[in-house]
């Protein structure tokens, strides 16, 4: 409304047609409301009328939907109603579940102050900003038409019998009724503000965007696990076999070349060209292990447990294997506090438990160490926890002072068939 253009764009025709339909169907709801109150009570004699009454009460709700669809004539925003679905098909739980919605209720009270208030100031509005407006824009009209050029009524109110009057009143018609747009826009705003207000459901509307914002995150979540897992393969599959070339093609002259200042080099050279390479298949292995990929969580476990300094037994049977990203946060879970054990915890020994039960995939993580371990210390379980979250998991940490130490983790999943994973 504070552009220039206003009164000539359609927004003042949008307000003015969301003003006059709402009289129109408020008049309809209004009819309805009466002849409904009118047969159950007149049935209510004959008990036929209670579950009419019932019934009743969800004539909220076809209003409702309808002023969902005139909202889009000055609103831009889509409105949720937010009902939730039947658990199981039909009538009577489709009955059940609206009766016991606050939104149904809600409903049914916005279509009775629909038809008892609102639909009259609707009317009111577009006679006052608009019928008389046009009324006195067409006063030289009347004048030469029913008024054969001698006199015109002005909104039945008074009587024009000049031409030079006529004139004057269709200019000040003229301008009420630019200044009527605006009139119209802040009333069209204020009552789509009122029907939002009382019919949107705000239920549904943070529960659509928690969904979403879930949903992003998994969607992040996917998008990180497929990045590691292209660098895992670009490292791999390039530079490490670069790097086996040149160790091997080290190798060759050192065993070309007579003993000398030049073999020491050349041995000196193979020997760190062995220390990268040993470091970037670390490195891999860190990053997105091939393991994992190829043979599923349970094996990807056992080759961290035989990577670790400490002893690691491992108890972990899966008759399938999780989802992707679920098998992928899990492991990154199981060498992080692998690799917190090995660091801080001074344990002995450790080991690695879990399975899948009810619907759910849970690990284990305990050792015998000294315990005390703090997650806000900086030992990197903070940011697994909101990867778990992402996937409705949850990792709970035990570590009293003296130990033992106790990490266990869960996910709800489905498993698959390794052979179906497999294609």
């Amino acid at each position: 409304m504070a552009r220039p253009g206003f009164p000539l764009s359609s927004w003042p025709w949008r307000a003015a047609a969301y003003l006059l339909t709402g009289a129109v169907v408020g008049v309809a709801t209004l009819a309805g409301v009466v002849t409904v109150v009118v047969v159950c009570g007149a049935l209510v004699l004959v008990l036929v009328g209670l579950p009419l009454l019932v019934v009743a009460t969800l004539g909220g709700i076809p209003v409702a939907w309808v002023e969902r669809r005139r909202l889009r004539l000055v609103d831009r925003d889509p409105v949720s109603g937010g009902h939730q679905v039947p658990t199981v098909p039909g009538l009577w739980a489709w009955l059940t579940t609206r009766l016991r919605e606050r939104g149904t209720w809600r409903e049914l009270g916005y279509a009775l102050l629909f038809a008892g208030l609102l639909w009259p100031v609707d009317a009111l509005a577009v006679t006052v900003v608009l019928i008389c407006p046009l009324s006195m824009v067409a006063a030289p009209l009347l004048m030469a038409t029913v008024g054969d050029g001698h006199e015109a009524k002005v909104l039945k109110l008074w009587t024009v019998t000049t031409w030079p009057t006529a004139f004057g009143v269709a200019v000040l018609g003229l301008f009420l009724l630019g200044l009527g747009t605006y009139l119209l826009g802040v009333m069209a705003g204020a009552r789509a503000g009122l029907t939002r207000l009382l019919i949107a459901s705000r239920e549904g509307e943070l529960g659509a965007e928690v969904v979403e914002l879930a949903r992003s995150r998994a969607r992040l979540v996917h998008a990180f696990e497929a990045e590691r897992r292209r660098i895992e393969r670009d490292l791999h599959d390039g530079a490490q076999q670069r790097l086996v070339a040149l160790t091997l093609a080290l190798g060759l002259a050192r065993l070309d070349t007579p003993p000398g200042p030049l073999a020491d080099q050349l041995t000196r050279a193979h020997e760190e060209a062995g220390n990268a390479l040993a470091e970037l298949r670390e490195l891999i292995q860190g990053i997105y292990p091939k393991v994992l990929t190829d043979y599923g969580l349970q094996a990807a476990v056992s080759d961290a447990a035989d990577r670790c300094v400490i002893p690691v037994d491992v108890d972990l049977e899966l008759p399938g294997r999780p989802a992707e990203a679920v098998e992928s946060a899990a492991y990154f879970v199981v060498c992080e506090a692998l690799a917190n054990v090995a660091k801080h915890s001074g344990a002995d020994r450790a080991r690695v438990s879990g399975g899948h039960r009810d619907g759910r995939l849970f690990l284990e993580v305990r050792d015998d160490g000294r315990g005390g371990a703090d997650p806000s210390a900086g030992s990197g379980l903070t940011g697994l926890a909101d990867r778990v979250s992402v996937l409705d998991g949850r990792l709970a940490l035990t570590s009293p002072p003296g130990g033992p130490t106790l990490l266990r983790v869960e996910f709800p999943c489905e498993l698959t068939e390794a052979a179906e994973r497999s294609a």
